[in-house]
C-alpha cells in the first residue's frame, strides 16, 4: 500500500511539473512578426500624400513619388538614382493604393507586448511591438538571432520621433528590408540620425538635416519633407523579404538592457525539453503502476 501511494504521489507530481513547464514555455514565445507586403510601393524610397519637399543636396535612391498631390521641390538639388519621379500619375496612385494596404495589414499583426516610449539601450528580438508616442534617443539594437528572415514591426499609436544622432543598429543577419514601423500620425527622424526600416505613417514623415535612411519614408495623407538626407535602398523583394545578402550595422553590439518582449531562443527549447521529460516520466510511471496491479492480480 505504502509504494502505491508513493507511486501515485510521483505520478502527480510529473504531472503537475510537466503543466508548468509547458505553461512557462509559452509565456516565454514571443509572437512573431511576418513580412509586410508592400506591393508596387516597394520601389520607392519616398512617396508623399500632399508633397515632397527638399532642402540641400539628399540623395535617393529609388523612386519618389506623390499622390493625390502633385508638388516635388528640391530636385535639384536633390537627386533621385535609379528611380524616378512619379507626381500625381497613375503609377503614383498604385503606389500609394499599397500603401493603405500595408499600412492596415501592419497595424493588424498580433502584439507581441508593449514597449515603453524610449527604446534607447535596448536590445530586440523578432516580433511585432505596440506602443503609444514611440521615441528613440539613443540606440536600439534589433537582433535577428542568426535568421535573415526574422521581422520586426513596430506599433505606434500616435507619433514616432527619432532624436539626433541616434542609431538603429541591426546584428545577427538582421534584414532592413524586414523592419517596420507603422506609425498612427506623424514620424520624425533627426539630424545625423541613423534610420533603419519601411515607415509606414498615416500622416507626415519630415527627415531633419543629414539623417541617413536604410530604408523607406512612406506617407499616406501628408507630406515628406527632407533635408540633405542620404537614402540606402534595401534590395528587397515586393513582400518586404530580402532579395539579397543583408547587411548589419558596422559596430552594432549587445545592448546591456535586456530585451523588451522575450523571443524564442534556447530558454524556450530547454523548458519545452524539460516538459517533455518529466511527461515521459510520468507515463513511465503509470505504466509500472498498471504493470505491477497486473501481475498482482495474475498472482
Amino acid at each position: 500500500m505504502t509504494a502505491s501511494i508513493r507511486r501515485s504521489s510521483f505520478i502527480a507530481s510529473c504531472a503537475v511539473l510537466g503543466l508548468s513547464l509547458m505553461s512557462l514555455g509559452g509565456n516565454t514565445v514571443a509572437a512573431a512578426g511576418t513580412p509586410i507586403g508592400l506591393g508596387t510601393a516597394a520601389s520607392y524610397a519616398v512617396l508623399a500624400g500632399t508633397t515632397v519637399t527638399n532642402t540641400g543636396p539628399s540623395t535617393v535612391q529609388g523612386d519618389l513619388g506623390v499622390s493625390p498631390g502633385s508638388a516635388v521641390t528640391g530636385f535639384p538639388p536633390g537627386v533621385v538614382s535609379g528611380g524616378v519621379i512619379h507626381a500625381a500619375d497613375v503609377v503614383a496612385a498604385s503606389a500609394q493604393l499599397d500603401v493603405v494596404s500595408a499600412y492596415n495589414a501592419a497595424a493588424a499583426q498580433p502584439s507581441s507586448g508593449n514597449i515603453s516610449a524610449d527604446l534607447a539601450g535596448t536590445t530586440l528580438s523578432p516580433g511585432v511591438y505596440t506602443g503609444g508616442a514611440l521615441a528613440l534617443s539613443g540606440t536600439v539594437t534589433l537582433d535577428a538571432q542568426g535568421d535573415p528572415n526574422a521581422v520586426f514591426v513596430f506599433q505606434a499609436a500616435s507619433t514616432l520621433v527619432i532624436a539626433g544622432s541616434s542609431q538603429v543598429s541591426l546584428v545577427n543577419g538582421a534584414s532592413a528590408c524586414n523592419v517596420f514601423w507603422q506609425v498612427g500620425s506623424s514620424a520624425t527622424i533627426g539630424t545625423n540620425a541613423t534610420f533603419v526600416g519601411t515607415v509606414l505613417a498615416l500622416t507626415s514623415i519630415t527627415a531633419t538635416t543629414g539623417a541617413s535612411i536604410a530604408g523607406r519614408l512612406l506617407a499616406r495623407n501628408g507630406a515628406v519633407t527632407l533635408d540633405s538626407n542620404t537614402f540606402t535602398g534595401a534590395a528587397c523583394s515586393p513582400s518586404g523579404t530580402p532579395s539579397s545578402t543583408a547587411t548589419t550595422t558596422p559596430g552594432g553590439g549587445t545592448s546591456p538592457t535586456s530585451p523588451t518582449i522575450p523571443g524564442t531562443g534556447s530558454p524556450t527549447s530547454v523548458t519545452f525539453a524539460a516538459a517533455v521529460l518529466f511527461t515521459v516520466l510520468g507515463l513511465a510511471a503509470v505504466l509500472g503502476v498498471r504493470r505491477t496491479t497486473r501481475t498482482r492480480h495474475l498472482g
